[in-house]
C-alpha cells in the first residue's frame, strides 16, 4: 500500500513538473512580436518579396531554389532599405498541420542590410503542405513580425 502511495505521488510530481516546464517553455515555441503585419499576397514560391516596414523601410525576402523543395538546403535572404536592423530570424510553421520547431536565425552580410542563412523544410506525408513563413525583424526598437505564404510539393 505505501509503496502504491509513493508511486503515485511520484507519478502526479513528475506531471506537475513536466507541466511547469511545459508552461514555461511555451513562449519560445510562439515568435513575439511587438508589431504583426497582415499577411503578404506575395507568393515566395515564385518570386522574391517585398513588404514596407512600420518605420518606413522596406524588406525583400527570398527563399531558393523556386519551386521551394522539401528536405533539401535552402538558400534564405533578407534585405533591407530604410530601417537599421540588430536580428532576423524566419519562424516556418505549417498553416494548417503544426510541424515542429523551425526557426532558422539569418547572419548579416559584411556591414550591409543584408542577411543570409540555410534552412530546410521538412516532408509532409500529405505530399502538398502550405506554409508560413514569418520573417521576425528586430530593429532594437521594435520586432516586427513580416508573414509569407508558400506551397511545398504541388
Amino acid at each position: 500500500m505505501t509503496k502504491n502511495l509513493f508511486l503515485d505521488a511520484a507519478i502526479l510530481l513528475a506531471i506537475t513538473i513536466l507541466g511547469g516546464l511545459g508552461y514555461q517553455l511555451a513562449p519560445l515555441l510562439n515568435p513575439k512580436a511587438d508589431i504583426a503585419l497582415p499577411l503578404s499576397g506575395c507568393n515566395l514560391d515564385r518570386q522574391a518579396c517585398v513588404a514596407a516596414l512600420p518605420d518606413g523601410g522596406q524588406l525583400e525576402f527570398s527563399i531558393e531554389p523556386r519551386p521551394i523543395p522539401v528536405l533539401q538546403t535552402l538558400q534564405l535572404q533578407a534585405s533591407f532599405q530604410g530601417t537599421e536592423v540588430r536580428k532576423v530570424e524566419v519562424d516556418f510553421t505549417g498553416s494548417t498541420m503544426n510541424m515542429g520547431y523551425n526557426r532558422p536565425r539569418l547572419e548579416r552580410q559584411g556591414g550591409s542590410e543584408r542577411f543570409t542563412a540555410s534552412a530546410s523544410l521538412p516532408v509532409c506525408i500529405t505530399g502538398s503542405m502550405e506554409w508560413d513563413a514569418t520573417v521576425l525583424v528586430d530593429t532594437g526598437k521594435a520586432v516586427v513580425a513580416v508573414p509569407f505564404r508558400f506551397v511545398t510539393g504541388h
